[in-house]
């Protein structure tokens, strides 16, 4: 079904790279209006012009989710640009300090080392940021009739990773938040949802502020994909993409979830999550 999102504007914030520049331009194919927030002006630039080209309305706004006044100015330039606001999602994201390390190779962080201001500002970009979000669309979104607040969650917030325990709590936050807000804003037409990757997210996630955009998955830059060596327990032929799960942003973003609230949805997770730590005898399937 195309032009799901027909007429709709939308606001993404940490557009300029990963899941978040791939689904502005899913949701710009699927007919809306993009205002793309992120805290690198250059990158933010780069999505729109991907937009611009496809001959889809964008603007570009540099901001910061975790101040207050950046994020006014982000629902603002909605406003005065497009007219009204359908869609905030607040989709911008760190990863702890100490889990870094872990995942790229070297030593991470003994948790009693972990820097207290570390801490502040995970808690301050992944929850302290979509609590702005929300916070500020709620009166352009009661004027419009109402619409949708999606937030980026993670499977870190149901399952346990290594070396990330304050990212885990900012995202388990996310989904209180989720619930919380369902049942505040539901009486304006607001739906508050959620969506939690598992795989199929972008390795800019734990490089270094700048670093190029990459524009593809771990799994599709991990090197030649082989379904029959993936712990993923879904065998496809195929690695997981950022697709996969702006596809599921679409839905949660778009009417067919009319009646979808107080929700974080799973995102593929190819039946990650489905499976208990005690590893058991498994008769895998010949795949040759």
């Amino acid at each position: 079904m195309a032009g799901r999102l027909e007429g709709k504007v939308a606001i993404i914030t940490g557009a300029g790279s990963g899941l978040g520049r791939e689904a502005a331009q899913l949701f710009a194919a699927e007919g809306a209006s993009i205002v793309v927030m992120d805290v690198l002006g250059d990158r933010a630039e780069a999505t729109v012009q991907l937009l611009e080209d496809a001959d889809r309305p964008a603007v570009a706004v540099v901001g910061d989710t975790t101040v207050e006044a950046d994020v006014a100015r982000t629902v603002e330039t909605a406003l005065e640009r497009f007219g009204k606001l359908d869609i905030m999602w607040a989709n911008a994201g760190i990863v702890s300090r100490g889990g870094v390390p872990t995942v790229m190779g070297g030593e991470s962080l003994a948790f009693e080392d972990f820097p207290l201001e570390d801490w502040n500002e995970v808690i301050g970009v992944n929850l302290t940021g979509p609590f702005l979000c929300a916070k500020h669309a709620v009166k352009p979104l009661r004027e419009n009739g109402g619409g949708v607040i999606l937030m980026t969650s993670s499977a870190a917030s149901f399952a346990a990773y290594h070396s990330i325990s304050p990212y885990m709590a900012s995202k388990s936050g996310v989904n209180g938040l989720v619930r919380g807000l369902s049942l505040d804003l539901g009486k304006w037409g607001i739906r508050v949802c959620g969506i939690a990757p598992t795989h199929g997210m972008s390795p800019n996630f734990l490089m270094e502020r700048g670093a190029p955009v990459v524009g593809q998955s771990y799994e599709q830059v991990a090197g030649p994909w082989d379904k029959r060596v993936t712990p993923i327990p879904l065998k496809l032929d195929r690695p997981p993409t950022l697709r996969d799960n702006a596809n599921v942003a679409l839905f949660l973003a778009s009417d067919e979830a009319a009646y979808l609230s107080g929700q974080t949805m799973v995102s593929t997770d190819g039946g990650t999550l489905a499976r208990v730590a005690i590893p058991f005898p498994e008769d895998q399937p010949d795949l040759s």
